[in-house]
C-alpha cells in the first residue's frame, strides 16, 4: 500500500515539475517535442531522488523512537537481573549469619594477637643528577724551533 502511495506522490511531483518548466518554455516560445520528452524524463528522475530523500528523513525521525524503546527494554532487563542478584546475595548473607549457637559454646574464645603497626620509613628524596665534568688536560705549548735558534 505504501509503494502505491509513494508512486502516486512521485508521479504528481514529476507532473508539477514538468508543468512549471513547460510554462516557462511557452513564455519564451521555444517548446519542441524533443524538449518536452527530455523534461519529462528529467522530472521523473528528479522526483525519484526527492522521494528517496523524503523517505530517508521519515526513517530518521522514526528511528529515535525505536531506539528509545530498545533502550527501555534493555534497562528493564538489567533492573530485573540486578534485583535477582540482590535477592541472591541477601539469601547468602542471611544463611551465613545463621550459625548454630551450640557450636559457639564448644569453641573457646581465643584472644587474637594484636598486630603492631610498623611505621614506614620515608622514601629517599630524589635529587637531580649532578653533572660532573672531566678534568681539563693541561696542554703544553709546543714551540717550534727554527733553525736559526738552534744555531
Amino acid at each position: 500500500m505504501t509503494d502505491k502511495n509513494a508512486k502516486n506522490k512521485r508521479k504528481s511531483l514529476a507532473a508539477d515539475i514538468v508543468s512549471s518548466i513547460e510554462a516557462k518554455l511557452t513564455e519564451t516560445g521555444t517548446a519542441t517535442k524533443k524538449m518536452k520528452k527530455s523534461i519529462e524524463k528529467s522530472a521523473d528522475k528528479l522526483a525519484k531522488k526527492l522521494a528517496k530523500l523524503l523517505n530517508k528523513d521519515e526513517k530518521k525521525k522514526s528511528t529515535p523512537a525505536k531506539k528509545a524503546e530498545k533502550k527501555a527494554k534493555k534497562e528493564a532487563v538489567k533492573a530485573k537481573k540486578n534485583a535477582d542478584k540482590a535477592e541472591k546475595n541477601a539469601k547468602r548473607t542471611a544463611a551465613s549469619k545463621l550459625v548454630d549457637p551450640s557450636a559457639d559454646s564448644l569453641i573457646p574464645s581465643v584472644p587474637q594477637a594484636t598486630r603492631s603497626i610498623r611505621k614506614q620509613a620515608p622514601a629517599p628524596k630524589a635529587t637531580a643528577p649532578t653533572r660532573r665534568t672531566a678534568p681539563k688536560p693541561t696542554s703544553t705549548p709546543t714551540s717550534v724551533e727554527t733553525t736559526e735558534e738552534n744555531a
